[in-house]
């Protein structure tokens, strides 16, 4: 199934508010589909694998630390973001879900998956507010094609979304509680930037 649309179509060098494809899930869980939606995403891509202070991190994974399989920054709110077109991606994605989601979008996650190892298990975003409230993540995706897996937690018939170059998916609803996503490994994939806008207190 082809999920097209665009949710800002960029208009003398602006970004004007078009339409967008809303999938509906299971349990009270939606999806937001635009592709090619950030304006410039070469130059984003460039800006963020040269400026952003990217990490490595290593977690426990049961009786063993483990290397994460992607690099990562969080920009919290009042941070300066790596390149403008970021900064008017976070403030039209307000501007367009406020009335939905009653307040605006402040933080900036970013992960660099370098190839088609690099990868992020299922989960959802339950932590903090999250856990128990519905919420919005809005995905920007630069760089390589990438899969976005979801399931309903617990079991049952997922779906997945091949994120481009500029594309963008907003999960809202209920889908942090009742759905997980992940980003799989593969056998081969060039390297892929996403940057997740949250609402405060939402990891």
């Amino acid at each position: 199934m082809d999920f097209q649309g665009t949710l800002f179509a960029p208009t003398d060098d602006e970004t004007a508010e078009t339409s967008y494809e809303r999938i509906q899930l299971d349990r009270g869980a939606w999806v937001d589909i635009a592709r090619g939606w950030l304006p410039d995403p070469d130059d984003v891509f460039a800006a963020l694998v040269n400026g952003v202070p990217w990490r490595e991190e290593r977690r426990q994974m049961y009786d063993r630390v483990v290397d994460v399989p992607r690099l990562l920054h969080t920009y919290l709110q009042g941070d300066p973001l790596p390149h403008p077109r970021l900064a008017e991606a976070r403030g039209r994605l307000t501007a367009h879900y406020l009335p939905e989601l009653g307040e605006p979008f402040v933080t900036a996650g970013c992960c660099y998956y370098r190839d088609g190892h690099d990868s992020v298990a299922w989960h959802g975003d339950r932590i903090g507010r999250g856990r128990a409230n519905d919420t919005m993540v809005a995905i920007v995706s630069v760089g390589d094609p990438r899969r976005l897996a979801l399931r309903p937690t617990g079991g049952g018939k997922g779906m997945s979304i091949q994120m481009g170059h500029g594309d963008l998916v907003v999960m809202g609803g209920s889908c942090q509680r009742t759905w997980e996503h992940s980003i799989p490994k593969v056998s081969s994939a060039g390297p892929r930037i996403s940057v997740q806008f949250r609402p405060r207190n939402v990891f």
